[in-house]
């Protein structure tokens, strides 16, 4: 797993390392592809720090060490990810802090007007800064934007350009994040939309699978060592007419049509070092008939057949919900069930106020002590999960801003 994870400011691990009574060897040198990220990030250079691969299993044993010394409660809220409106600092503090679960994603209704205000959000909800928070955005840019000040290329225009712009795009897209805490961007679609009235044709990085996946390989790159990556929504969109948020898209595609096609932008990113991999909810019945985001089968093939070793994500559990579905009604049991199936974080956005985490957190307990879900699988997610969480302390990133990047328009 350390394979994904790259570390800036190496003196911070062993810092974290004496925190937890281990000993931590020296990491190797940073080779020519880190000093080509660290080009690419571009503002974020000013702070100085080079990007070096993290020590072999440091992150492993110190993430093992920290959900070792979990309660379950604790273990269970830190593989939850949540949402409350609003933007008064005081409060989304507050709101994590009695949760206490892992993560917290930042919709439109949680971004002030300025910067700064923002940093002041972030900050709040970061708590820790040994162990901070999850902080994610959706800040794909245009029609997918949180942050009004980003004026960056998006999709409906990279898809037509050479992939270096999507790579410049990204790392400065990724820097903006960074300038204000925000650690995690969902914002890569690496799904395949050829058709202009598609859903998510207007997001997808490319009208046919090549053109995708090297666009969507680029914005991993670009974002490298500004903001860890998430590339969505697997195992493609494209394939599956709908949208998502009202419905349950169905395909009849085979595993070999996928493979040969839609698969390809997924596999790139995988390639490139996506840290994090959003599961959508997406039926692909000649695989599994259940929403991808529940299918232990497409968690497989993404581990197994496309090696991916990062933190796997549904999409919003509240879509599906919204579909009506009355398989899947109760938001507990699509917890529940999307852990089971492979997933490393549960998201709650619709509908999501303060009290759905703390139900989300009681029923995967009662799921662990009834046997439904079994404490390994909750562990492996929890160390996932805590590996990311203990690399954004060692980077210093993701949780403060950055006052000495310079604005990128």
């Amino acid at each position: 797993m350390t394979d994904r994870w790259r570390v800036r400011g190496a003196r911070a691990l062993p810092a974290l390392a004496l925190a937890w009574g281990l000993t931590v060897a020296a990491g190797s040198p940073a080779g020519a592809d880190d000093a080509e990220n660290d080009s690419a990030v571009g503002p974020v250079g000013a702070v100085g720090v080079s990007i070096e691969p993290a020590p072999s299993d440091t992150l492993d044993r110190l993430a093992a060490a920290r959900v070792e010394a979990m309660t379950l409660p604790e273990k269970a809220a830190s593989v939850v990810m949540g949402h409350v409106p609003g933007t008064d600092p005081g409060a989304l503090g507050t709101y994590m802090e009695q949760t206490g679960i892992g993560g917290f994603i930042l919709m439109g209704a949680n971004i002030p007007a300025d910067e700064a205000s923002l940093a002041q959000v972030t900050a709040a909800l970061t708590g820790d800064p040994a162990f901070p928070a999850l902080i994610a955005v959706d800040q794909e840019g245009g029609d997918v934007s949180r942050l009004p000040w980003d004026r960056l290329p998006a999709a409906l225009t990279l898809k037509n350009a050479p992939a270096a712009d999507t790579a410049a795009a990204f790392a400065a897209r990724a820097a903006l994040l960074q300038r204000v805490g925000i650690g995690v961007n969902f914002g890569i679609v690496a799904d395949v939309s050829p058709a202009p009235g598609e859903f998510i044709f207007r997001r997808a990085l490319g009208t046919d699978a090549a053109g995708a996946a090297e666009r969507v390989g680029a914005a991993v790159a670009g974002e490298a060592g500004a903001a860890l990556s998430t590339i969505k929504h697997f195992p493609g969109h494209g394939a599956a007419p709908g949208d998502s948020h009202a419905t349950i898209p169905v395909t009849n595609t085979s595993k070999t049509e996928w493979a040969a096609s839609d698969a390809r932008p997924f596999a790139a990113g995988i390639d490139a070092g996506a840290q994090f991999l959003m599961f959508g909810h997406l039926s692909y019945a000649a695989v599994d008939p259940l929403p991808a985001s529940l299918s232990a089968e497409w968690h497989r093939i993404a581990r197994e057949e496309l090696g991916f070793d990062g933190i796997a994500i549904t999409d919003d559990l509240g879509m599906l919900q919204a579909s009506g579905e009355p398989a899947y009604l109760d938001p507990v049991a699509n917890a529940v069930t999307a852990l089971a199936a492979g997933n490393d974080i549960v998201l709650t956005v619709v509908s999501s106020t303060a009290g759905t985490a703390p139900a989300v957190v009681n029923g995967i307990v009662a799921a662990i002590e009834s046997g439904q879900l079994s404490e390994e699988r909750l562990t492996e997610a929890a160390t996932r999960v805590a590996e990311a969480r203990l690399l954004l302390a060692a980077e210093g990133r993701g949780m403060s801003p950055c006052p000495s990047c310079e604005p990128v328009f």
